[in-house]
């Protein structure tokens, strides 16, 4: 697999990160919506530790962006491009958040228990068979499993979303378990909330209501360790806004005003 895809004509000033870790593709309908007023990149992670993924993304905004970019990142990417902006501060002009996950771990406690409340009754047995395969020691089943307990999280996650196809590349069960692992230890460590003393750039959070992932847990760690700081909470929202029919458009507007 390739990791960059371009959209739009340079200079590429903009550049977006992908969820997952080990889910690249995701974040292609953001990338194509702002083509049309800015070179955007889509950097793929492809690398299975923390520390690879930093200098992969480097690597990529190095030879490609017109440097210092506005940095995009939606999930665990939102995670990603924190770590990565807080090291490489000279790269970024501005970090936006889309849906990211809990600063600190008390927040995350509940993300799982929140999504699993929300599981219809046909979809309880596709959870728990999903659940045995992604401990299945075939690689290949799991990277199958992984990307079908994707769509059903994704499925739990969204408020009122539109109709829409996924369009993840491939699915790493690896990249996934081997960098999460890693991100998650941060978290609980409490350096991962430490990182954003070094963040001097502008930093935007945008997350939906309806989010599993508790809004709370970005607004108020970020709010004491950022100087330069906004929370924006959209309403009727899930995790993925450009998704939902009632805060789409609202989302893009914020998107391009920032941008």
């Amino acid at each position: 697999m390739e990791n960059l895809r371009k959209y739009g004509n340079p200079p590429f000033t903009v550049a977006v990160i992908h969820g997952g870790p080990g889910a690249p593709g995701e974040m292609a309908p953001v990338a194509r919506e702002l083509s049309s007023i800015r070179g955007v990149l889509e950097p793929l992670q492809t690398k299975t530790t923390l520390e690879g993924q930093v200098r992969e993304l480097r690597d990529v905004l190095e030879e490609n962006g017109a440097l210092p970019v506005t940095l995009i990142g939606f999930s665990w990417g939102a995670m990603l491009s924190f770590i990565f902006t807080a090291r490489s501060s000279q790269f970024v002009k501005k970090l936006i958040l889309i849906g990211s996950g809990p600063f600190e771990e008390k927040y995350a406690v509940n993300v799982m228990k929140t999504r699993i409340s929300r599981l219809g009754k046909e979809d309880w047995e596709n959870f728990f068979s999903l659940n045995e395969a992604l401990n299945d020691p075939s690689a290949k089943k799991r990277d199958k499993a992984l990307c079908s307990f994707g769509k059903l999280m994704s499925k739990v996650d969204a408020y009122d979303p539109i109709p829409y196809e996924e369009e993840l590349l491939e699915c790493s069960y690896d990249i996934f378990k081997c960098v999460w692992e890693e991100a998650s230890g941060l978290r609980i460590s409490g350096k991962l909330l430490q990182m954003g003393n070094k963040i001097k750039c502008p930093v935007v959070a945008i997350h939906g209501d309806y989010d599993p992932h508790p809004f709370e847990g970005v607004k108020e760690p970020l709010s004491r360790v950022l100087k330069d700081f906004r929370f924006v909470l959209l309403e009727k929202c899930g995790h993925k806004p450009w998704v939902e029919k009632q805060a789409k458009a609202r989302f893009y507007d914020l998107l391009k005003d920032e941008i």
